[in-house]
């Protein structure tokens, strides 16, 4: 069942309907382009959609031409969508037919909701999360948080972002409450939390970094709450002390894990003292995996990487997906055995991240493995990159990218990099003092902020595509 509204009483009831009705949701974005939505659509082959008012508007664009059973309008009577020929219940007609009885029984390998990630070409990629995945994740939390009827959650993630389900069924399941914020909201997030007295915060550390930027991430601002959560991107160092400092009364996590190991799979509880050591290329440890889930490091031919080297990053365990929706050759080539001793090999999920484990046990994300480049035959760790650029305090964001990239062939490196008084010179002399000449960027753009997409992470896409134009050799040295 497709779930097109936008943080709005529908987008929220109607995911529980869904639940409730045995069916697997399937969150719709009236901020994607029709196109994108509509593929979605196609794949998920929906047997109805939910549509709040906001969205009534924009359904005629997406459903031209196309075949759902069902529209359920439950804030609407009698609408009318031009173009659309699909059968319509309004409010009307739900309150009369609202279904009494007990939920349908179903199974652990049911699926909960379908998710759809851009992956790396940026078609819709279908992920399917099932009941037993779901629960799974769910118990485990509610042991690490410890949650109850009085806790108040943020909801920073649009529903088409999975960490949104964390939100929702942590909430749900506890009795407590979900603060849905509007963008607007986003933009002074301080205010809102002091206003709810908000005690669970969750968002991606681009949000925190916003308000670096603008100064309103100050002393003790934020009293209320006791669990500050990130998850979704590297979790700078920076980020993680300034965020403390503004939340005295809670306890930072730095989250980790993608849509295909359900929400998030490892973690790293951020200490003042302790965590600024183990920290590598200036972002937090993703930490320790959860309780039940196990990880193994390979290289390109899948096999293990000796203790202290980097390597891919797999995970099994309850939380693992069962593959790509309606696609078993990407399901083939991400979901793999790999032996877990000498007499047993165990279904594991290809991250594509690349990490090392430290003797502590502690994991540090190092780039996704085709942030590795190679520059004229030298392996670059843009990461590596990136801190460097970060070293400096006004420094809000840094992306590095291979230019122009073959494969994962570069000729140079650049960056795009974001902040406040930004000097170009300053920052490529330090880039000079700790990296290899054939690593230092040929060329920094200076950028107001980065472009972020729509789940509020840094767009590299974008920037590439902004780099499209800029000609290397105008800029060799």
């Amino acid at each position: 069942m497709g779930v097109f509204a936008y943080r709005s009483d529908v987008a929220y009831a109607g995911t529980l309907a869904a639940l409730f009705a045995g069916a697997a949701f399937v969150p719709l974005n009236p901020t994607f382009p029709p196109d994108k939505t509509r593929a979605m659509i196609a794949q998920a082959d929906l047997d109805a959609i939910i549509i709040d008012r906001s969205c009534a508007a924009h359904i005629t664009n997406v459903l031209a031409g196309m075949s759902v059973p069902l529209l359920l309008t439950p804030e609407l009577e009698s609408p009318r969508f031009e173009a659309v020929d699909i059968p319509v219940l309004d409010a009307a007609e739900l309150k009369r037919t609202a279904a009494q009885g007990n939920m349908p029984p179903l199974t652990g390998e049911d699926v909960a909701y379908l998710l759809f990630t851009s992956g790396s070409t940026g078609a819709p990629k279908g992920v399917p999360v099932t009941n037993a995945n779901a629960v799974y994740f769910m118990e485990v939390m509610s042991e690490r948080y410890g949650i109850t009827e009085n806790d108040r959650f943020s909801q920073t993630f649009d529903q088409t972002f999975d960490l949104s389900v964390f939100d929702l069924f942590m909430a749900w399941s506890n009795g407590a409450c979900v603060h849905s914020m509007s963008t607007i909201e986003l933009l002074a997030p301080t205010k809102f939390i002091n206003r709810n007295e908000l005690t669970v915060w969750f968002s991606v550390p681009s949000l925190p970094a916003q308000m670096i930027r603008r100064n309103t991430l100050t002393l003790a601002s934020m009293p209320s709450l006791r669990w500050s959560l990130f998850c979704g991107e590297p979790l700078p160092v920076r980020t993680a002390q300034l965020w403390q400092a503004a939340a005295p009364n809670s306890i930072v996590e730095n989250q980790y894990g993608p849509t295909e190991l359900t929400i998030a799979c490892f973690v790293h509880r951020w200490d003042p003292e302790k965590s600024p050591a183990i920290c590598q290329n200036d972002v937090v440890p993703i930490g320790r995996p959860y309780p039940g889930l196990a990880a193994l490091l390979v290289d390109e031919n899948l096999k293990p990487v000796p203790h202290g080297e980097p390597g891919e990053l797999c995970v099994t365990g309850p939380q693992t997906s069962p593959g790509y929706w309606r696609d078993p050759v990407k399901t083939v080539e991400r979901f793999v055995q790999l032996p877990v001793s000498e007499h047993e090999t165990r279904r594991f999920y290809r991250t594509g991240d690349r990490v090392v484990r430290l003797d502590t046990g502690e994991y540090i994300f190092l780039g996704r493995a085709d942030y590795q480049i190679k520059v004229l035959g030298h392996r670059v760790e843009l990461g590596e990159v990136e801190a460097a650029l970060r070293y400096d305090t006004v420094v809000e964001h840094a992306v590095a990218l291979g230019w122009p990239l073959n494969q994962l062939s570069a000729e140079a490196v650049i960056a795009f990099v974001s902040g406040t008084s930004l000097d170009e010179q300053k920052l490529l002399e330090r880039a000079r003092e700790v990296l290899p000449p054939y690593a230092v960027p040929q060329k920094l753009f200076l950028v107001d902020h980065m472009p972020l997409n729509a789940n509020g992470k840094v767009d590299r896409r974008a920037l590439q595509q902004q780099a499209a134009d800029f000609k290397l050799e105008a800029v060799k040295r």
